[in-house]
């Protein structure tokens, strides 16, 4: 049996992977998954100090604490750069990378340096009319691929702002993401968040191993019996 280490995204938490982890664990798999700071029931840690180094370091001291060992270490959209300074911080902890739908950040980039001048603009103003500069309100949930409603409502309850500074500050790679590690980028493509097509972009470029996924964005809350049998197949693999 495979041990997973699910890592949330931008404005959600541990929460969004009970599905994923529900399907995992009754086939026999170690699960878990940190909750980033500042983000669903750790909001009350939000700070302008909290930054893409603070990312890191929650995904490598759940590493380290929880024992993983060859893990299969997934990351959701925003966690991608979480993910890939925790595995080279901890190789031996960690046998595969699976990136779903998530940013592939190099070197010192940050997530503004890749996204639009006109997406950093409307980020940074939505946080300053939120609270300062401090975070940003969380869109709406229909703005990650969920159309159901009740799933729709079940996200907005537990959508949390998320910190600014994650998104002005680096990972801080000193190798390529994911080198020397088996990994793979899953492409969510029904409907595909145009927000990262550039990562997917850059997955193929590199001569990644692609998966795609007939799910939205939070394909972990609308289609957790796909990802758990993704997840699934990556690991035996």
């Amino acid at each position: 049996m495979a041990r997973f280490v699910l890592v949330h995204g931008a404005f959600h938490g541990a929460w969004c992977w009970r599905f994923v982890a529900e399907i995992l664990r009754a086939r026999g798999h170690e699960v878990s998954a940190p909750t980033l700071t500042g983000l669903g029931e750790r909001r009350h840690l939000l700070s302008p100090r909290v930054e893409m180094q603070t990312f890191c370091a929650d995904v490598l001291n759940h590493l380290r604490y929880e024992d993983a060992r060859e893990a299969v270490l997934v990351g959701h959209s925003f966690a991608g750069a979480p993910i890939s300074k925790a595995a080279e911080l901890a190789p031996e902890r960690v046998a595969r990378l699976v990136y779903l739908d998530a940013m592939l950040l190099e070197g010192d980039e940050t997530p503004f340096d890749v996204f639009p001048p006109a997406t950093r603009a409307t980020r940074e103003a939505l946080a300053h009319a939120h609270d300062g500069g401090v975070s940003i309100p969380p869109p709406a949930p229909e703005s990650f691929g969920v159309g159901d409603p009740a799933q729709a409502a079940w996200l907005a309850e537990r959508l949390t702002p998320h910190p600014l500074a994650t998104y002005r500050t680096a990972a801080r790679l000193g190798r390529p993401p994911g080198a020397e590690f088996a990994k793979v980028y899953v492409h969510c493509v029904a409907p595909d968040y145009a927000p990262l097509r550039w990562a997917a972009a850059r997955a193929r470029e590199a001569g990644w191993p692609i998966q795609t996924l007939a799910a939205g964005h939070d394909a972990m809350v609308t289609a957790p019996q796909a990802v758990a049998d993704l997840l699934e197949r990556e690991a035996a693999a």
